[in-house]
């Protein structure tokens, strides 16, 4: 597994759960949906997800899964790579891609626009957000790549671009796509934080 990968497993071991607060504005899908999360983390999308969704929760840190399992037992959880899903193709009516495909090299982020669009059903949605060019955090650390960044715990963070996210995951439809921005107080000071959010089609 590579550095920037490993790196996940040690920042939950040393810091628990990490991410806190709810998460708004979750696709509505119809009762008995098959949805897959690519990069659950600690649980807090699978925390939001309808009771009756059937859930397949995937990320590379088995540290991540021990905490997700806790926010949503009904899931199955499974410790694997979003370029390599032990997954079957056409098996799932939705995927969730929040905050995982940044934390990627290009190579990764490629494999893993792939892999989506293997295991998406004809009809399905890929569900993107992740952190855009615009973002107050953009450009801190070590540049690694053209815009991604390597800060000091060793965790990779990519900055998107609207038209970047639309070529990145050129298998699929574009339905929806917008930057969403926000102000964020740091020591009395206001920063921007900055998300790309798309929605995507399997034609």
């Amino acid at each position: 597994m590579d550095s920037h990968l490993k790196a996940w497993d040690k920042d939950y071991a040393s810091r628990g759960r990490l991410w806190g607060g709810g998460v708004k504005n979750l696709p509505v899908l119809p009762e008995g949906s098959c949805v897959l999360e690519l990069g659950c983390g600690d649980g807090k999308t699978l925390s939001a997800m309808p009771g009756g969704w059937k859930i397949v929760a995937l990320d590379v840190s088995l540290q991540a899964l021990h905490l997700a399992r806790r926010a949503r037992a009904d899931a199955n959880h499974i410790q694997a790579d979003a370029g390599r899903l032990p997954l079957h193709e056409e098996s799932f009516e939705s995927v969730f891609a929040f905050h995982v495909t940044g934390h990627l090299l290009a190579s990764g982020r490629r494999a893993l626009a792939r892999e989506a669009a293997r295991v998406l059903l004809p009809g399905g949605r890929l569900f993107f957000r992740d952190f855009a060019a615009e973002d107050m955090r953009a450009g801190q650390g070590e540049e690694v790549e053209t815009g991604t960044f390597r800060r000091g715990n060793g965790i990779l963070t990519h900055y998107f671009t609207k038209s970047e996210v639309e070529e990145l995951f050129c298998l699929l439809q574009p339905v929806s796509m917008a930057t969403h921005c926000w102000k964020m107080r740091v020591k009395g000071e206001e920063h921007l934080r900055a998300e790309v959010e798309a929605v995507f089609l399997k034609s």
